[in-house]
């Protein structure tokens, strides 16, 4: 007959079934944890926070999804440097879609199926800000995205300008490989408006990495505009003197109108393009215009820079008079010497404030200022406005023939102009 089992001690008993209890409030409370959105979010954003040097916080309801393609969607999310008032990023929406492979990974695998931001607003200078206290690294990782990412609603402050109604769409991203996108915006600074529609390519992202731009832009100042085709190219730059662009080349296809006038030219910028502290710069800045009728042609070096205002400096050459424009008096109408100046604006963008100008052919010169506004209604009037434009300033030249009469030693004040 077989001996009987030994029966389990009391004590023994008593201990696993405490084990499993435990055990069940463990798993118990973890699915309530997890089954919270919101602390799951806070996790994930304190850890990116800490990380990135940044405060990271979000108020609007949290969801994710564990099923198939891990998500997670994060609302209100508002990023700040510490100790920073304004916050560096916001974003009604973050919607962020990653494979299992990449979680269990741990970091060593940063393939991301799909990013999506709604409404984000990007605070130029707070960015530079929180920039400038990131230590030095090498080469940063970027992720791999699968799926591409999704910008709706987007919008990037400078100093007095803003970016608004960014729509970014990007197909797939790796960073090894070329980027491919389409933006749509609006630049946009007091009055002035510019909205836009291009695609854009870059050979890798990476510093000094080759930008092609190509698209349609629009320049909006009623009662004109000036529709443009522009192509842009540069190298990527990133450094103590802020981010931008090497070697920048902008070229364009543009008409002005206003009205009934249709004035078509084409026109040519390069130079660096730098962007700090919310400030645009292009120095040196080498500028070229081609145009027919009332637009001269001409070229020339100096500087440009725009942030709170629009500040350009251009010290050129008028190959020659617009024949559109109205004749110069003799000597100088027979004369085809090329016309240097020089030109100083500093005032608002859609350059409504006085524009000083230095003109000089052969030995007659002007050394005055003119509005914008004004010239370009003088050119919308030629037919029936004074042959003069609507200039303010001092002449001098050494002879004018007028009328058959020979004047010498000639010195012209031109009067404030009152023209719009």
């Amino acid at each position: 007959m077989a001996a009987p089992e030994p029966e389990t001690p009391p004590r023994r008993r008593r201990f696993g079934l405490l084990a499993l209890l435990v055990a069940l409030a463990m798993l118990a409370l973890a699915l309530h944890w997890i089954s919270q959105p919101e602390r799951v979010a806070r996790l994930i954003l304190a850890q990116v926070g800490n990380a990135l040097g940044l405060e990271i916080t979000s108020s609007g309801a949290s969801e994710y999804r564990l099923r198939g393609t891990p998500m997670l969607t994060i609302r209100n999310v508002v990023a700040r440097k510490p100790g920073d008032a304004a916050p560096v990023l916001r974003a009604d929406r973050i919607r962020l879609e990653l494979p299992w492979s990449t979680i269990r990974a741990r970091g060593a695998d940063l393939t991301v199926r799909r990013i999506e931001l709604d409404a984000p607003q990007l605070d130029l200078p707070a960015l530079q800000r929180w920039l400038a206290t990131r230590p030095p690294s090498k080469e940063p990782r970027l992720p791999t995205l699968t799926d591409g990412l999704r910008i709706v609603r987007g919008n990037v402050a400078g100093d007095g300008w803003r970016v608004e109604q960014i729509h970014v769409d990007v197909p797939s991203f790796h960073p090894d490989r070329a980027v491919r996108a389409r933006l749509l915006g609006r630049f946009a600074t007091g009055e002035l408006r510019v909205p836009f529609d291009v695609r854009a390519a870059l050979t890798r992202p990476a510093a000094q990495a080759g930008l092609g731009v190509v698209g349609n832009v629009n320049v909006l100042s009623p009662p004109w505009t000036m529709p443009m085709r522009m192509r842009l190219s540069g190298r990527l730059h990133n450094g103590a003197d802020g981010i931008g662009l090497d070697g920048m080349r902008v070229g364009a296809d543009a008409t002005y109108r206003n009205g009934e006038t249709d004035l078509a030219f084409t026109y040519g910028l390069a130079g660096p393009l730098r962007v700090r502290d919310g400030t645009l710069r292009i120095a040196p800045l080498g500028a070229v215009v081609y145009g027919s009728g009332a637009v001269p042609n001409l070229q020339g070096t100096g500087a440009f820079a725009f942030g709170d205002s629009l500040n350009l400096q251009l010290d050129g050459t008028l190959s020659s008079w617009p024949r559109a424009w109205p004749a110069l008096p003799s000597p100088l109408g027979e004369s085809t010497s090329p016309l240097p100046f020089a030109l100083d604006y500093r005032g608002p963008a859609d350059l409504s404030s006085r524009t000083a100008l230095k003109l000089r052919r052969d030995t007659t010169d002007f050394d005055g200022e003119f509005r914008l506004p004004a010239i370009l209604h003088w050119i919308d009037t030629f037919d029936r406005a004074s042959p003069l434009p609507p200039l303010k300033g001092h002449l001098s030249t050494p002879k004018l023939e007028i009328a058959g009469a020979t004047l010498e030693g000639v010195e012209v004040e031109f009067g404030e102009d009152q023209t719009p």
